[in-house]
C-alpha cells in the first residue's frame, strides 16, 4: 500500500527530517519586509525632524545619533540617502524604546496643546462672562488672585471696546498658564 493512497492519512512522521523543520519556519512576504523597512525609514525621518532638546530625550546609540544629526544638516538628495541609511541602522537596533520615547514626546505635545485650548476658552469666558467666569477660575485654581483677575479682565474689555492691541488679553492667558503650571508642580 502506498502512503499516498486515499485510505491512508498523510502524517508528518512520513516526511524527511529537513522537511519537518521547514514547517516551523515563518515565511514573511517581500511586501511585508518592504513595509517594515519603509516604517523604519519614516521613524528615522521623524527623528530627523526633532529639535536638539527633544532628540536628547530619545535613547539613541552614538552612531545613530550622529547619523540623525548629519541628516538634519543635509538637504535634498543627500538627505534622502541619509534617511535610507538611518532606516537601515534602525533595522539592526531595538526600536521599541525609541518609539516609546517618541510617543511620550508626542503625547506631551498633544497635552500641552489641549491645555492651551482650554486656557484660551477660559480666557474668552472671562471676558464674556464677568464674575461667574472669575468664580469658575477660582474654583479651578484656588491660589488665583481675584482682584488681579478682575483688573486684567476690565483692562482687556476696555482694550477690546477701544479697538486697541490685545496686550492685556495676552496677559490674561499668561496668568492662567502660570496658574495651571503651578498646579501641575
Amino acid at each position: 500500500m502506498n502512503k499516498f493512497d486515499s485510505d491512508s492519512e498523510w502524517q508528518d512522521n512520513d516526511l524527511p527530517k529537513d522537511e519537518q523543520e521547514d514547517d516551523e519556519i515563518i515565511w514573511v512576504s517581500k511586501s511585508e519586509i518592504k513595509r517594515d523597512a519603509e516604517a523604519l525609514k519614516d521613524l528615522g525621518a521623524e527623528l530627523v525632524d526633532l529639535g536638539k532638546n527633544a532628540l536628547d530625550r530619545i535613547p539613541l546609540d552614538e552612531d545613530l545619533r550622529a547619523a540623525v544629526e548629519l541628516a538634519q544638516r543635509i538637504k535634498k538628495e543627500g538627505r534622502r540617502r541619509q534617511l535610507q541609511l538611518i532606516g537601515k541602522m534602525l533595522r539592526s537596533s531595538d526600536v521599541e524604546p525609541i518609539q516609546t520615547a517618541l510617543d511620550k514626546l508626542n503625547n506631551r505635545h498633544n497635552q500641552q496643546i489641549s491645555l492651551f485650548h482650554k486656557l484660551e476658552n477660559l480666557r474668552d469666558r472671562l471676558l464674556d462672562g464677568g464674575d461667574d467666569a472669575i468664580t469658575t477660575v477660582l474654583e479651578l485654581y484656588p491660589h488665583a488672585d481675584r482682584q488681579q483677575l478682575r483688573s486684567l479682565v476690565r483692562q482687556a474689555q476696555k482694550e477690546r471696546s477701544a479697538n486697541k492691541p490685545p496686550k492685556t488679553y495676552r496677559q490674561i492667558f499668561h496668568y492662567l498658564r502660570e496658574l495651571a503650571e503651578n498646579i501641575e508642580e
